[in-house]
């Protein structure tokens, strides 16, 4: 028999599990039953909290306080109905365009502004907002972190008593990485379920969110340039998904004696008036080979053939043959050379070379050091400048061996960081979802033929209404058209 040894006690490994599973039952608020589960109420409350700073920070809330009041008070409404009533749920929209929600554990609930776009009515909002609460109530979330704790057991058994127990686990400090848990098809089953029985029993027609569903198969949506993944990355399809909720939503309706539950189609579209929809150039674009920031009035040069993905927090580039890469971020200091003697300290960098700069009429201080990580040597060129109230940093990584032969790119891409001046790349403006009524019956091509859409964006914006370019329309139909910005 395999034995583990604690301290001057051997105990079976089997006993082992017995112990640990008495220990550690925790009776599901969904099912009833009783489950292992290595992470309590408090801790899923203080993980969430502790994510929820990260997620804000690196992906930006949507500045819209109507909209966020609105989401907030459907939200809350459907929290009371949930199998956990007693948790203070936040419900929250990010600045970001990729399609996507998603929740962590405590009553976390984030709504990205490009599922918000296209979402059609209040019944499909109220159906993935009951999908979402129910990851959080039927504790998916907390039990993958229990998965991934016994897959530890090794370590962790030795602390699982003491304050340190959380830090060796990984219960702490896994942050956005909660953003990127994949859910098994059963979680989804069973999330799908709960968000029909919730949408119901706060009277929306639960079978709407089948649609949206259906919107989302045709769409295929992928990540976007924040490095959010979307709704399939983290969502994964259940067999007959669509078939299952409608099937699902009969069921409640009848339960509830509800004839004709509410669908919400026109107040939802109208709280989403003025919704920026795709990047938002303000926050930093992409043009003819430069990174402009309009909001913060800079701009740099990007490598060729690069790839950049721009978050409120940080912009990363990286080669095409990704053996090197860029960051650019703010950091703390009282000067660049402040910055720099904090970064060598927290990295514990070995300094190979520094030296004061004087760049586009901005102080500067470069470093160049060596940084020992779990997955080997790194060697990294940092520029820290000093604009405005900001000092910005770039980091740029590559291997010792290869230092040489993208040295001279770093110098080029950091050294060329100045102030943002000309109006034109100041003045952008991002594209927006407006609603307009049809002011006759048609098909959905005809309809958008008629409030000028352009021919080429016609399949689109018919997707982004739920709609096939065939559908009829009727006259006097609130329908989503797309304004463009810049």
């Amino acid at each position: 028999m395999v034995k583990r040894t604690i301290g001057a006690t051997v105990i079976p490994l089997g006993l082992l599990g017995l112990l640990l599973w008495a220990a550690s039952c925790a009776v599901n608020p969904v099912s009833g039953q009783r489950e292992l589960m290595l992470v309590s109420e408090n801790e899923e409350i203080q993980l969430g909290g502790q994510t929820d700073v990260d997620v804000v920070r690196q992906f930006g809330l949507y500045d819209d306080q109507k909209l966020n009041a609105y989401i907030n008070g459907l939200g809350q409404r459907m929290g009371k109905v949930s199998h956990r009533p007693h948790l203070a749920y936040r419900f929250k929209v990010l600045d970001v365009s990729v399609v996507n929600a998603f929740a962590v554990p405590g009553g976390y609930v984030y709504f990205t502004r490009g599922i918000l776009a296209t979402l059609n009515s209040e019944a499909e909002l109220a159906g993935v907002m009951g999908h979402e609460i129910g990851h959080i109530t039927a504790r998916h979330s907390a039990q993958q972190i229990s998965r991934a704790q016994l897959a530890q057991m090794g370590v962790a058994m030795g602390s699982m008593f003491s304050e340190t127990f959380r830090a060796l686990s990984g219960v702490t400090g896994m942050g956005v990485q909660m953003l990127f848990l994949k859910f098994s098809r059963d979680n989804e089953r069973q999330a799908d379920d709960l968000g029909v029985e919730y949408a119901s029993k706060v009277g929306y027609d639960a079978s709407r969110m089948a649609n949206f569903f259906e919107t989302l198969d045709r769409m295929q949506p992928h990540s976007d340039k924040s490095g959010l993944p979307s709704w399939f990355s983290t969502h994964p399809n259940p067999e007959d998904r669509e078939k299952v909720v409608r099937e699902r939503s009969r069921q409640w309706q009848k339960k509830l004696g509800q004839k004709s539950p509410k669908v919400g189609r026109n107040a939802y579209l109208r709280h989403i008036n003025g919704l920026v929809f795709g990047e938002d150039p303000r926050q930093g674009y992409v043009n003819e080979g430069v990174f402009y920031h309009p909001q913060l009035r800079f701009q740099f040069p990007v490598p060729r053939n690069w790839k950049v993905n721009n978050t409120p927090s940080q912009v990363k580039m990286a080669s095409k043959q990704r053996d090197a890469a860029i960051l650019l971020s703010v950091t703390s200091g009282t000067s660049p050379r402040q910055a720099a003697i904090n970064f060598a300290e927290r990295s514990q960098a070995s300094v190979i070379k520094y030296d004061a700069k004087k760049m586009n009429g901005l102080s500067a201080y470069r470093l160049i050091s060596d940084i020992r990580t779990q997955g080997g040597v790194y060697r990294v060129m940092s520029y820290f400048i000093a604009k405005d109230k900001y000092i910005y940093v770039f980091h740029g990584l590559c291997t010792p061996q290869s230092f040489e032969a993208h040295a001279s790119l770093f110098d080029r891409t950091m050294g060329q960081f100045r102030h943002l001046t000309n109006r034109k790349r100041i003045n952008v403006k991002p594209d927006r979802i407006r609603i307009r009524a049809t002011k006759r019956a048609g098909t959905m091509g005809s309809v958008l033929r008629s409030l000028g859409v352009p021919q080429k964006e016609h399949e689109k914006i018919a997707l982004l209404n739920g709609k096939s370019l065939k559908d009829p329309v009727p006259a006097n139909t609130l329908v989503k058209v797309v304004q463009k910005g810049r």
